[in-house]
């Protein structure tokens, strides 16, 4: 029995190198597993951060589009307010250069209801078609007219025609060939 012995070690031995073989087989392919689940998830932070640098680019072309957008506008602006004031300038000039509006505007008290009545004269020799343009601001209310007034004549305007004037209306008369004028109801 001398044999069976010898053997026992040897089988021992061999018992345990196919553990530790198959213990070093199960660990390498645990690390080739956990290499590959790294790898996949590499992957997936290159994907998501290569979106994250399209996302950004494409923000920045945004931004500098914008800028430019308002950096045009600003400057359209700017050329809109020089034209604008300009524009204002001249009209100021030839305003001052028409003649005054021969209209006198007088207020006198309503008979027939409450409120005030204008009367309007034309001391021109001529027929005059004006815009009459009131404005309560206490209510704000507004309303124009057109009046034909007759050479050398005056015309009432009341809530009659349209409007009951009230101490502190805002009235206007316009006419292209002469300056506005521009009066407020005592």
């Amino acid at each position: 029995m001398a044999i069976p012995a010898l053997n026992q070690p040897k089988r021992r031995g061999l018992i345990v190198s196919i553990g530790l073989n198959v213990v070093l087989l199960v660990l390498a392919c645990g690390l080739v597993l956990y290499a590959f689940m790294l790898n996949v998830d590499l992957g997936d932070v290159k994907r998501r951060l290569s979106k994250e640098v399209e996302t950004h680019q494409q923000t920045e072309r945004y931004l500098i589009e914008t800028r430019n957008q308002l950096t045009d506008s600003q400057r359209e602006i700017e050329q809109l307010k020089a034209q604008l004031a300009y524009k204002e300038t001249d009209f100021q000039a030839a305003a001052a250069a028409k003649p005054a509006l021969p209209v006198v505007v007088g207020f006198r008290s309503s008979m027939l209801g409450k409120g005030l009545v204008a009367v309007i004269e034309n001391t021109s020799d001529r027929y005059l078609t004006v815009v009459l343009a009131v404005r309560n601001p206490t209510l704000s209310t507004a309303r124009r007219f057109k009046l034909d007034l007759e050479p050398r004549s005056s015309t009432d305007f009341g809530h009659l025609e349209g409007w009951q004037f009230a101490s502190g209306d805002e009235v206007g008369l316009f006419n292209d060939e002469f300056g506005a004028l521009r009066i407020t109801v005592p």
